[in-house]
């Protein structure tokens, strides 16, 4: 018996999209997903960002069909996929990914994940089963930014932490507190100056209604990342990386780091995965806002066609 909570259990939040999804068992969740392109194509595996559920890619997923065949997936706690309370962490969701791989994929695979699922693209390249991950992209990742404790550079407190406690105090854990309008007005005086000004619409977005807000206090409090340590992962990878760097500035006044990460992290993430014997792939896009493949998903697929072209891959075997 799952002690998590179902798609089923929220049907009435759910919304229509382009693509039919699919949920395929893997123990301790279901999974949902989609999956677009030729099946006999190179496989891809797309990864959301926290609050973000398969769909943030749909604009995305018609061109990366043209040379992928294309699998975007619904973490634990978000979208259709199962919520699983008081498990939330970048461990368990990463061995979900392991497991949809050799379950739906059955393929080795090209990995991209953006912010939480940049992370997660980071452990796979790292700790995925061998033979599993053929290259993988970092979209935007919080490395070392998302700790409470980081070797390098700022913590999450400095960055979008402040954003998910708030979500997470006002919300509840599986939305059982639900004060939406609590939480857009108390927004101005409980978050940073420089994340405060930020426009809250009148009512949930559909993303955050899909998405369990104890994901928020789990990566505010540092739980989702006990036992992942940044630099000892990177130094892990295996695989050849691309990362895109976004928008991202310090403020003058405060010293805060506007962004994911700052060029500080990122640089110690190039050096890390060059030291790990890995070839990266650096591309600075510093006008470019977080959601690179939302916002213009033509750039955000020609990056990775350019960079999968200058790829020497070994060939294709089955994995499991």
């Amino acid at each position: 018996m799952r002690l998590g909570l179902e798609a089923e259990d929220r049907d009435e939040i759910f919304v229509p999209h382009v693509f039919d999804e699919h949920r395929v068992d893997l123990g301790e969740v279901r999974m949902n997903y989609a999956t677009v392109g030729d099946a006999s194509a190179p496989k891809l595996l797309l990864i959301p960002a926290q609050s973000e559920s398969w769909w943030g890619y749909e604009k995305a997923m018609p061109l990366l069909a043209e040379r992928f065949n294309v699998f975007a997936v619904d973490l634990r706690g978000q979208g259709r996929s199962t919520w699983t309370p008081g498990r939330y962490t970048l461990d368990n969701m990463g061995n979900d990914l392991v497991r949809f791989i050799d379950l739906v994929i059955g393929e080795p695979t090209v990995v991209s994940g953006l912010s939480s699922g940049g992370m997660l693209s980071a452990w796979l390249s790292a700790y995925a089963k061998p033979g599993q991950i053929r290259a993988a992209v970092y979209e935007d990742p919080p490395l070392f930014g998302a700790e409470r404790d980081p070797a390098f550079g700022h913590p999450t407190s400095q960055g979008a932490g402040p954003i998910f406690a708030m979500w997470h105090k006002w919300l509840g854990d599986q939305w059982s507190i639900g004060d939406w309008n609590g939480m857009r007005a108390a927004a101005a005086h409980e978050l940073p100056p420089h994340l405060a000004g930020r426009p809250w619409p009148l009512d949930p977005p559909q993303n955050l209604r899909e998405y369990d807000p104890e994901w928020g206090r789990a990566f505010s409090s540092g739980s989702a990342l006990a036992g992942c340590d940044h630099a000892r992962m990177l130094s892990m990878v295996k695989v050849p990386v691309l990362f895109t760097h976004h928008s991202r500035q310090i403020d003058p006044h405060t010293g805060r780091v506007q962004g994911a990460i700052s060029d500080l992290q990122a640089g110690m993430v190039c050096e890390i995965v060059t030291s790990a014997g890995q070839p990266i792939d650096y591309r600075s896009f510093p006008q470019m806002g977080h959601f690179m493949h939302a916002q213009d998903p033509e750039l955000f697929c020609r990056t990775i066609f350019d960079w999968h072209d200058s790829l020497q891959l070994d060939p294709l075997v089955p994995v499991g």
